[in-house]
């Protein structure tokens, strides 16, 4: 709108009565704006009226300034009072939409559970780690090596038998025995880590070693085919069997309670010399307290410490294992093996998270 206009008090107050007519028709908050720049804006004839009052004679200016303050002060009020109506109006649908009638049915969603054997490897890992250990974790399709042959099992070994191990198809020729070999295993023991693990991190070492394992076993109420094992390993100087007794303790202690006691009876492991079984006091065993075999232990045969490259002379170590499943069944007095493998949602229902 041009600058130079005249004063008219006629058309200001006809163009403000308009704006106030427009004000009350705005359903909007942008609309609102964009009557607010028309009306009361830079380019808008309120503007160029307040203007050009000071080309009128000084015995105008008074009435003139007057009129022009109770414009801008009728369109201010109006345009004020319908942006806290919108506003209040537009509120009042977002809580409208936002409110939830509490007496409506919902869905509810079960709270998850995490499968127990997963949450008591986990256990066996905080105390371990707590301890200053490591955890290490290797492969499942592991070498003959590395699984039988740096464990000190002779060629012979039973365990290394097909009716014992699973073996993995190769594309070599066939032995004598009409069978197509790789070298390669289901690992039947997660010790197999622990011989790469002193082989790449060096003396001194404590790891544990959990995992899954596997055995050619027919599924039954207390055997597997697959499984879990957590096996550990600490090799140092001047470890003995002293030591290795004091960590069951304490494992005893954290898987079962404070009323745990473990035991070692003499037996023969081909990794471990001298070897024991690692039998657990079970209160609730069938017949009466008594003691029942949780493990197998022993100090670290000096074979394996050299086909690691590491002086049977100057460090010593124990080592040992216990089978996750059997664990837990004991743990929560579970009678079949069936229950860990079928994923049936009942029985993981039974173990609330966090617990």
């Amino acid at each position: 709108m041009a600058e130079d206009m005249a004063f008219d008090a006629q058309a200001v107050s006809d163009e403000v009565a308009a704006g106030i007519e427009q004000i009350g028709k705005a359903d909007d908050m942008d609309g609102l704006k964009a009557i607010k720049s028309r009306y009361a804006g830079a380019d808008s004839m309120m503007t160029a009226m307040s203007k050009a009052i000071g080309a009128l004679p000084a015995d105008r200016k008074k009435d003139a300034g007057q009129l022009m303050g109770k414009l801008r002060a009728d369109f201010g009020r109006a345009f004020g009072q319908k942006a806290s109506a919108i506003k209040e109006r537009d509120e009042a649908r977002a809580l409208a939409a936002e409110s939830v009638d509490m007496t409506m049915p919902v869905r509810r969603r079960p709270l998850g559970a995490r499968h127990p054997i997963a949450k008591v490897m986990e256990d066996v890992e905080d105390l371990f780690v707590s301890m200053g250990w490591q955890v290490s974790r290797g492969p499942e399709v592991e070498t003959e090596w590395y699984d039988f042959d740096a464990l000190n099992f002779g060629p012979d070994h039973p365990a290394r038998q097909m009716q014992d191990t699973f073996y993995v198809k190769g594309n070599q020729a066939k032995d004598a025995a009409g069978f197509v070999g790789s070298n390669m295993v289901l690992r039947t023991q997660t010790s197999s880590d622990q011989v790469r693990a002193l082989l790449t991190r060096g003396v001194p070492l404590y790891i544990v070693s959990p995992g899954r394992v596997f055995r050619t076993d027919q599924l039954d109420a207390t055997h597997t085919p697959v499984f879990h094992q957590c096996e550990a390993l600490a090799v140092d100087k001047h470890l003995t069997m002293a030591d290795l007794k004091g960590v069951l303790d304490k494992l005893a202690v954290a898987m079962f309670g404070p009323e745990a006691k473990s035991r070692l009876r003499p037996s023969y492991f081909p990794f471990t010399e001298p070897s024991a079984e690692l039998d657990l006091w079970f209160p609730d065993k069938k017949g009466g307290p008594g003691w029942i075999e949780w493990g197998g232990c022993g100090m670290v045969n000096p074979n394996v410490l050299k086909s690691a490259g590491i002086d049977p002379d100057v460090y010593s170590g124990f080592a040992f294992g216990v089978g996750m499943e059997r664990t837990l069944l004991l743990r929560h007095d579970i009678n079949d093996m069936h229950d860990l493998v079928e994923g049936d949602v009942r029985f993981s229902k039974q173990f609330v998270m966090g617990e």
